[in-house]
């Protein structure tokens, strides 16, 4: 398939600013790839497609507030940093995207809070927007983690047109968020309430929790017609051998294997055996998923609505079938279901 078959027109009132008031009370339409029909729910209603012993993969990625405003030395223009990923440790080496890059030269220092306690050093060029930074502060690594937290900023989406909000923070993160690592929160999850997943854990259905540490790759956009010359960035992924034993052993049983988001499919598509299980693994991963593939592990998927172009549209177009998918978005348009990160969510078995 090609670039130009994901491409549709999404009015602007239908990207959603602000989170459901309620987490499960997100709106959610339920895709049934036998049938070919579409329902209409409520988020909270998932619990009745799931049964004892069918299984959730959900990714417990934590975001990090990994966007920091900085002046300039001398000039003191106010500049963006966005953290990537840490390099080294020892070192305080990351990897950024600065705004604006032209300013930002190799040997230019950046101060960080009132008191510019926190700075850092240009020491290389990766990217037109890229920069590796030397952090420099005066305490220990726990010290200098801290200051980062109490600088940042929780990153929301460029296309949300607002200033951050207190209840972002909160809200930009699944509850069962643990390992702290992405630069953007695996949406789908998001709709997950406390009191929902202990109705799911009451039922007998499984949560198998792995990792992909979310990087900014993930929205890229792709701009080649060509989907097989596109590159994903490498993200960070880990599997336990507890989470693959529960995600097996629902293979085994024919059970539901449902799972919860794009990242938790990327990363259990990512390390799969010759005989179609799951593989315990920590490593990063590039995989790039789009029509036509063979999915091996999840026979189920829980998803936000996309952009247009994107590999998640991608993505879930290959599990879905493309044809599906661009009814079930039309019908999404039509019946003005709210897309992107705070918006509503798609439920494919």
């Amino acid at each position: 398939m090609k670039l130009s078959h994901f491409s549709f027109d999404l009015p602007d009132e239908l990207l959603a600013e602000h989170p459901a008031e309620h987490r499960d009370e997100s709106r959610l339409m339920v895709l049934n790839r036998e049938k070919q029909t579409i329902e209409h729910k409520l988020f909270k209603d998932i619990i009745d497609y799931f049964d004892e012993g069918d299984v959730m993969i959900m990714n417990d990625t934590k975001v990090f507030p990994a966007r920091l405003y900085g002046n300039k030395e001398k000039t003191g223009a106010r500049i963006e940093v966005f953290l990537l990923r840490e390099l080294n440790q020892d070192q305080r080496l990351w990897d950024v995207l600065v705004d604006p890059a032209r300013k930002i030269r190799i040997g230019n220092k950046l101060y960080f809070g009132e008191d510019e306690t926190l700075v850092a050093e240009v020491i290389d060029n990766t990217t037109s927007r890229g920069r590796t930074l030397r952090f420099l502060y005066d305490g220990s690594y726990m010290d200098f983690r801290t200051k980062l937290t109490e600088l940042g900023e929780t990153p929301l989406p460029k296309y949300i047109n607002r200033a951050v909000e207190p209840e972002d923070e909160e809200r930009y993160q699944t509850i069962y968020a643990k390992n702290e690592g992405a630069v953007a929160a695996p949406t789908a999850g998001l709709h997950f309430s406390k009191h929902l997943l202990k109705r799911l854990e009451i039922k007998g259905v499984e949560t198998a929790e792995v990792t992909l540490h979310v990087g900014l790759g993930t929205f890229n956009p792709v701009e080649v017609e060509d989907l097989s010359k596109h590159k994903m960035d490498s993200e960070e992924i880990i599997i336990t051998k507890q989470a693959a034993d529960i995600v097996n052993r629902g293979i085994e049983n024919k059970k539901r294997v449902c799972a919860v988001g794009t990242t938790s499919m990327r990363t259990v598509e990512s390390s799969v055996s010759s005989n179609g299980r799951l593989n315990e693994f920590e490593g990063w991963t590039n995989k790039f998923i789009f029509p036509p593939y063979d999915f091996s592990i999840a026979n189920c998927m829980i998803t936000n609505f996309h952009t247009p172009k994107s590999t998640l549209l991608m993505m879930t177009s290959a599990f879905a079938g493309h044809d599906f998918i661009k009814k079930a978005y039309e019908e999404a348009v039509k019946e003005k279901y709210k897309f992107y990160s705070y918006g509503d969510a798609m439920l494919i078995i």
